[in-house]
């Protein structure tokens, strides 16, 4: 028997690997002899560095970088393991979780720090990036990160602006010749799952500015910067930011990878399943495990366990998912390729307890062997 487990995090709880190691167990408890292969996998966002490095038997990299409010903070990526692709998750050195509930103000955070993070992989010799920008503290448009790869703004007197949200509105003109050359050579994967415009009232101030921080009237400031720095854009580089969809993803950021660094834009989870090749590993499998931490209606929604259902349909090979929560609007997912949906949980349990490693780790081997004991009961019946 083939069993191939490609399960997303269990945020908070047990990373993508220790859930795969604790499921492979509970699989041989029941089946001794079972080839299980296991894909660290990730929709994009936290815990895409660790499931794409540890998936790649890839390095981590620390660095210290300028935190969302300028204070240096410790910033974490990988690479890897053919040593050429840097794994980058914004929010490792401009996410909200960085900045103070108190001190959150999108007028003042910067993405500096995602600069940094490029510009050190750049120096280590990568030149493809798979990027997540979920998650973070910023509405600069990605000024701040491509200040730190060497770009210039300048205001109306010719002096150049600040750096955040509020420097947006300030911005006449752009300098790129001094943009750090490595730059040019790279290829910009980024990992959005929205598809939100720039501006308007659908876009990165109006949707997303008040959870990081801004009042109503920074909401429209924000919103007018941005309006204001695209027009600066398209006038230098010809680019329409606000026609790209997700280009208001993280404040603007998905629209400045786009601009400025021709990225591309992708669902995370169609980008994570490409690099780990987990199609090829699926082939001649038995069964497919995966899983993630909650899985409800939203499930459906660029989220990990469907898309590699869906992947696996087309082998169709059967599919078990398994999550810490299922709720009772889950059941939409057995439309998208899931043929069974389990929650781990085995008696009632606080929350605290319940993502308690140790705890997690024996609930979810005890269920896949469970799980296992029926298959083999019904194999023994059938066959």
């Amino acid at each position: 028997m083939k069993i191939v487990v490609a399960a997303d995090s269990f945020k908070g709880s047990l990373s993508s690997s220790e859930l795969a190691d604790a499921i492979e167990l509970g699989v041989h408890n029941v089946y001794p002899e079972a080839e299980v292969v296991k894909v660290p996998v990730a929709d994009g966002g936290e815990g895409t560095v660790q499931a794409l490095v540890d998936g790649t038997s890839g390095i981590y990299r620390t660095i210290k970088a300028r935190g969302p409010l300028k204070s240096p903070v410790t910033a974490l990526y990988g690479i890897t393991g053919d040593g050429k692709t840097a794994v980058i998750e914004m929010a490792s050195a401009s996410g909200l979780p960085l900045v103070p509930t108190e001190k959150r103000n999108p007028m003042k955070t910067t993405t500096y720090g995602t600069g940094e993070l490029i510009k050190d992989a750049l120096e280590k010799g990568c030149r493809e990036f798979l990027i997540g920008i979920g998650g973070s503290a910023t509405n600069d448009c990605g000024m701040g990160m491509m200040q730190a790869l060497g770009m210039k703004f300048f205001d109306e007197n010719g002096e150049e602006t600040g750096i955040g949200g509020e420097s947006l509105r300030k911005t006449v003109s752009i300098d790129d010749s001094g943009l750090i050359a490595e730059v040019k050579e790279a290829r910009f994967l980024i990992a959005c799952d929205v598809d939100n415009p720039l501006y308007g009232e659908n876009g990165a101030a109006h949707v997303y500015g008040r959870q990081k921080g801004a009042d109503d009237q920074m909401v429209l400031d924000l919103d007018e910067g941005l309006k204001h720095f695209s027009s600066v854009v398209q006038k230098k580089f010809g680019f329409d930011m606000n026609s790209l969809p997700g280009a208001g993803a993280a404040g603007g950021l998905g629209g400045a990878f786009a601009a400025f660094l021709k990225g591309e834009l992708k669902p995370g989870i169609d980008i994570i399943l490409d690099k780990t090749a987990l199609a090829e590993k699926m082939t001649g499998a038995d069964f497919i495990i995966t899983g993630e931490g909650r899985i409800d209606f939203q499930s459906v929604m660029g989220k990990t366990p469907v898309g590699v259902s869906e992947m696996a349909a087309k082998q169709n090979i059967p599919v078990i998912a398994i999550a810490g929560a299922v709720t009772d609007d889950a059941g939409i997912v057995h439309d998208h390729g899931i043929n069974s949906l389990f929650s781990i949980m085995n008696y009632p349990i606080s929350l605290d307890d319940a993502m308690e490693p140790e705890r997690s780790k024996i609930f979810v081997t005890k269920n896949i062997e469970e799980i296992f004991r029926l298959v083999k009961t019904c194999q023994n019946k059938f066959s």
